[in-house]
């Protein structure tokens, strides 16, 4: 499940349990209507509280950032305490214009994402 909120240029999304490949459709969704408007999207996902992701999801995510959407964001910070998707925002730097960057900490990313 996850919980969405806009706030000017700003997408935050938080996950709660299982991300399922409805709840990143319903993230899709959302971001595309963002994109239309004018200026920088940044993005703040708060992974938590996420449980666990399934495999669709994954490969869903390659498909719009890397394929689709690979120059439309400018930040995106990851809130997680977990080191293997630490490492995975990390690596996403690779495929993404985006300035991806991973927190422990929810306000630092929120202080960061919105400067």
């Amino acid at each position: 499940m996850i919980a969405t909120e806009q706030t000017g240029a700003l997408l935050n999304v938080d996950v709660l349990g299982e991300f399922t490949l409805d709840d990143f459709k319903q993230f899709e969704e959302l971001a595309l209507h963002k994109l239309k408007s004018p200026g920088a999207v940044n993005l703040l996902f708060d992974l938590r509280d996420m449980i666990s992701y399934t495999l669709d999801v994954a490969w869903e995510e390659i498909k719009f950032f890397n394929r689709e959407h690979q120059h439309d964001f400018n930040k995106i910070a990851v809130v997680t305490d977990d080191q293997w998707l630490t490492w995975h925002a990390w690596l996403s730097r690779l495929f993404v214009d985006a300035d991806i960057r991973a927190f422990a900490d929810y306000d630092q990313a929120m202080d960061w994402v919105t400067a």
